[in-house]
């Protein structure tokens, strides 16, 4: 009887413990604590990523999507100097929110574009 008592509380505190699993990284840590904007952000190494995966699909090509075209140095620079690069992506009042029909880039994302338009759009 012991054995069975034992070995169920055993199960019951594997269970408790194994159960409080959460991993949900923008509430884990608020402040971004986990995104490195501290080192030297790049435009082939940091910026061009987040604009391959968000926003190169529309906006390039013959036809690109509101006549924004994306997808070289010059076009980039150009749509982050004029704000609606930052504008868009941050969701800010009188911008399309971009990405269109997809959720909104991270907090570190959004961070990472902002310190790359901030320190001049090097072509880096």
């Amino acid at each position: 009887m012991k054995n069975i008592l034992l070995l169920t509380t055993t199960v019951m505190m594997v269970l408790l413990f194994s159960s409080c699993y959460y991993d949900k990284e923008e509430l884990l840590y608020p402040n971004g604590s986990t995104c490195d904007t501290l080192t030297t952000i790049t435009y082939t190494k940091s910026v061009v990523p987040i604009l391959q995966q968000f926003c190169y699909s529309c906006h390039s090509g013959n036809s690109p999507s509101g006549g924004i075209a994306m997808g070289t140095y010059a076009t980039d620079k150009a749509i982050g100097a004029n704000g609606k690069l930052y504008g868009s992506i941050n969701h800010s009042s009188g911008y399309s929110p971009m990405p269109q029909g997809m959720p909104k880039l991270t907090a570190c994302q959004i961070a990472q574009i902002k310190k790359w338009i901030e320190a001049g759009m090097p072509n880096n």
